[in-house]
């Protein structure tokens, strides 16, 4: 199985969320996700699991980590409660999809084969309510153990790198289909 990391986070803070929200809107960042995740696999905790949707991501098999274990979800055919022992288990791509606490979780324990980091250049918006949702300790470990293995691809004010373990063998399928999700927009 092949781990796949993604993330926009705020250039000076490495932010992700103020409260449950994302404090800034750009639609081709959404789109990036969107062509990066269809018909793949994610993993999600409970937290961005709820904030999708009517929580569901269509044409998605979502998996949650939560420490409720009677959780129910919205779409049972494609949405499956894992416990964090079993995430090794799944067999297809898998796309870390975050909160905060999944990525640090995934960064240290499960260590993810490739991150796509996307970098929000701007300012955050003003006059949301709630903790600001930091992934610095995520980034660290990035920084340290990844390479960049690609450059920098401006859209819209967002920045997007590949990033993949140091040493690791290159899956150039997966690699393939990360930089067409981001170069063809």
């Amino acid at each position: 199985m092949t781990k796949i990391a993604v993330w926009c986070r705020h250039k000076e803070d490495n932010i992700i969320g103020i409260g449950p929200n994302i404090p800034w809107h750009v639609s081709s960042d959404f789109k990036r996700f969107q062509r990066l995740t269809t018909h793949k696999a994610l993993l999600v905790g409970q937290t961005t699991y709820e904030s999708f949707p009517n929580r569901t991501l269509p044409n998605r098999k979502i998996f949650i980590l939560t420490f409720e274990k009677e959780y129910q979800v919205s779409d049972p055919k494609n949405h499956f409660v894992i416990p964090l022992e079993e995430v090794n288990q799944i067999q297809e791509e898998l796309y870390i999809s975050g909160g905060a606490s999944i990525y640090k979780l995934m960064m240290e324990k499960l260590v993810p084969d490739f991150i796509v980091d996307s970098v929000y250049l701007g300012d955050l918006k003003e006059g949301l309510t709630g903790n600001p949702v930091s992934i610095t300790p995520s980034v660290q470990i990035m920084e340290k153990e990844y390479e960049k293995i690609t450059d920098d691809f401006l859209l819209d004010n967002v920045a997007t790198t590949i990033w993949a373990k140091k040493g690791a063998q290159i899956d150039e399928e997966t690699l393939t289909h990360l930089k067409n999700a981001i170069y063809n927009y």
